[in-house]
């Protein structure tokens, strides 16, 4: 398989030179294709109608923030072929004011996809047909899954079972969560089990 998906990304590297910066294999057995911005749409419906590729089926449009990078945010579309059974992951890095080709056009699946993205992200994309936010409530200011969005002094909406109504309220993380230790007890963490101090007992 990682054979098949290097010659894959040696190919599109070779047919598409025009759009196609670099190609990788991860462990996982993905081919990662980092595509220039603006040749997205179009390299998207070349892997998706070539017959050696045919990359179909639009699995998850995301993307990433790295906020001390000069092009913050990269872009990431995740694409499965049912008749090769490969699966590859085009990247495009971006500026944090730059828009990006919509795909609605040749995958219509794209839509909430990208809608979501610009709502957690504030990705803009050109030519999509409706480009609202989808997850967060009316109002809402800021984009929760950037690098910077602070966690408390932002409103929250939920339907509260006791008023049963829908109720705003500031949100308000506990402690215990923002410090969440990540040691298991296998890990060598100090933790106190349930059992413990038989142990300590039976020693004595």
């Amino acid at each position: 398989m990682t054979e098949a998906l290097n010659e894959l990304g040696t190919a599109l590297a070779a047919n598409r030179s025009d759009a196609v910066i670099g190609t990788e294999v991860t462990s996982v057995g993905e081919l990662v294709v980092q595509v220039s911005p603006a040749a997205l749409p179009d390299f998207i419906d070349y892997i998706k109608t070539e017959r050696t590729t045919r990359f179909s089926s639009l699995v998850d449009i995301t993307a990433i923030d790295f906020p001390s990078r000069e092009k913050r945010f990269g872009v990431v579309y995740h694409f499965l072929s049912m008749y090769t059974n490969q699966r590859i992951r085009i990247k495009a890095s971006i500026r944090e004011d730059e828009v990006v080709p919509s795909i609605t056009s040749i995958h219509p699946s794209a839509d909430w996809f990208e809608r979501e993205v610009f709502d957690m992200y504030g990705i803009m994309f050109s030519g999509h047909p409706d480009l609202r936010r989808i997850l967060t409530d009316y109002g809402f200011r800021g984009y929760p899954l950037r690098k910077d969005f602070p966690t408390t002094g932002y409103t929250e909406v939920r339907y509260d079972e006791v008023e049963k109504r829908v109720v705003y309220e500031p949100v308000s993380l506990v402690q215990e969560y923002r410090q969440f230790d990540f040691m298991s007890p296998w890990e060598g963490a100090e933790y106190i089990l349930p059992g413990d101090e038989k142990k300590e007992e039976a020693a004595k």
